[in-house]
């Protein structure tokens, strides 16, 4: 079980992503596509074009970390890119605990007690 804290940025890559990149390919994903600096301390998510697999991407001051996951049955619920050409997309840490423990975004809601502003 992953657990992170509140203030944890967490940005989803829009588009799929080649799943045979690693460290250095992931990296410099996050600066062209997400124009974002992979040492801000943010996760970076990515995921494949069938939503089966995620890699992650994280600083923690020390090195990168990369995690993946795969799953067995069934697909991650990936919101879909916007019309205006969104290539990101930030989510709490609670969202992102969601999405990785195969809830449906769309059709689950927090209840008022778990947002956050």
């Amino acid at each position: 079980m992953l657990s992170f804290t509140g203030g944890l940025k967490v940005f989803l890559a829009m588009e799929p992503c080649d799943m045979r990149k690693g460290f250095d390919g992931l990296h410099a994903a996050v600066g062209e596509r997400l124009k974002e600096d992979v040492r801000s301390g943010a996760l970076f998510v990515f995921t494949n074009r069938r939503h089966t697999r995620l890699k992650v991407l994280y600083f923690d001051g020390t090195g990168l970390w990369l995690m993946t996951k795969r799953l067995e049955k069934g697909t991650f619920c990936w919101p879909r890119a916007a019309e205006s050409g969104q290539t990101k997309l930030q989510l709490a840490p609670e969202a992102f605990a969601l999405l990785t423990d195969g809830i449906d975004m769309h059709k689950a809601t927090m209840r008022p007690w778990y947002e956050r502003d």
